[in-house]
């Protein structure tokens, strides 16, 4: 029989699962053409009426848009609860891996270079796992496979791959490719579609799935290294698969969307005030809540300003205030973050 704590994580997951669905819906009739959510609702309905203006902006549009929104969020959020535990630290975010920057490298070059599209997905995704391969050499280099060792190799790669985007902004050319990178790194759905949603829904079904499968591992390993190797748990095997999948989210996002930072460090602090520290409860909780408050950030885009608002500027804006609220709770009750 399932225990309140349980049942009230799964109210509120259900909860923040409607909201979403909700939000979503109401998505779907902002921008330039407003349709009421009557009327999103009637043209949802009739699939079939595929000639008239009104299914072309909902099912080629803005659909695929805020698809691709949530499970952007939600993949952003479910890794930074998955690693925060992992790494038995709540300071730790998805970009901290070095994927971020290395994807964000591997699609600055593709701008740079003038590759399409799918080209600069793949560019963008194939750098992000590199950077992490990267980092575990840097770790297997030292001889060391521990936590804080990662994530100094993390750093020092997000750091070296940063550097590396500077100056292909630096040598791109001012008129055309250097505005296209800067308002691909700072993230935006301007130019999501089904192929894109496609690009991202496949890891994240994978990917999070097993992430959410090792729901209980990550419990364990946020217990700290002694005690995880007590309950019989082989700690580097866990860590690195669990790096593994964060990295395919996290350099799928990018290729998709573009780097977007704040999501995974302060949604997960969110859900965990909601449902508790528990990787079985928070993990859905972070991934609804984190696919909500992305679509939320993508209406603002859209609606702030004739030319959209790239979407890292708006997570930076609410995120740092959220967070330092957060702070500010923690100290009001005693905690230590």
């Amino acid at each position: 029989m399932a225990s309140d704590p349980d049942r009230r994580a799964r109210h509120i997951t259900r909860l923040l699962a409607a909201l979403t669905l909700v939000i979503a819906l109401l998505s779907l009739g902002l921008g330039q053409f407003t349709l009421s959510p009557a009327r999103v609702l009637a043209v949802l309905g009739a699939p079939w009426r595929q000639d008239s203006l009104e299914y072309r902006i909902i099912w080629l549009v803005r659909m695929p848009r805020v698809l691709t929104a949530c499970l952007a969020g939600g993949a952003l959020a479910l890794c930074g609860a998955s690693l925060q535990g992992m790494f038995h630290n709540p300071l730790v975010d998805p970009h901290i891996i070095g994927v971020s920057a290395g994807a964000a490298f591997g699609g600055t070059l593709a701008i740079l270079l003038g590759l399409p599209t799918l080209a600069l997905m793949g560019s963008a995704f194939a750098f992000g796992l590199l950077a992490l391969a990267l980092v575990y050499g840097i770790a297997a280099a030292l001889g060391r496979d521990n936590r804080l060792m990662l994530i100094l190799a993390g750093i020092i790669l997000s750091g070296f791959f940063s550097a590396l985007v500077s100056l292909l902004q630096y040598l791109a050319d001012t008129e055309e490719k250097l505005p296209s990178i800067v308002f691909w790194l700072l993230g935006s759905f301007a130019t999501a579609n089904w192929h894109k949603f496609s690009m991202l829904a496949l890891p994240l079904l994978v990917a999070g799935g097993v992430l959410y499968r090792l729901r209980w591992r990550i419990n364990i390993l946020s217990l700290g290294d002694e005690d995880a190797a007590s309950l019989g748990i082989t700690l580097v095997n866990v860590r690195r698969l669990v790096l593994v999948l964060c990295a395919v989210l996290v350099a799928a996002q990018v290729a998709v969307s573009g780097s977007i930072g704040w999501i995974g460090l302060v949604i997960p602090h969110l859900a965990r005030i909601l449902v508790g520290a528990d990787h079985r409860r928070l993990l859905p909780a972070a991934f609804w809540l984190g696919a909500g408050f992305m679509v939320l950030v993508d209406d603002l885009a859209r609606l702030l300003s004739q030319a959209e608002i790239p979407l890292g500027i708006i997570t930076a804006l609410l995120g740092a205030p959220l967070f330092a609220w957060l702070l500010f709770l923690d100290a009001r009750r005693g905690k230590k973050l």
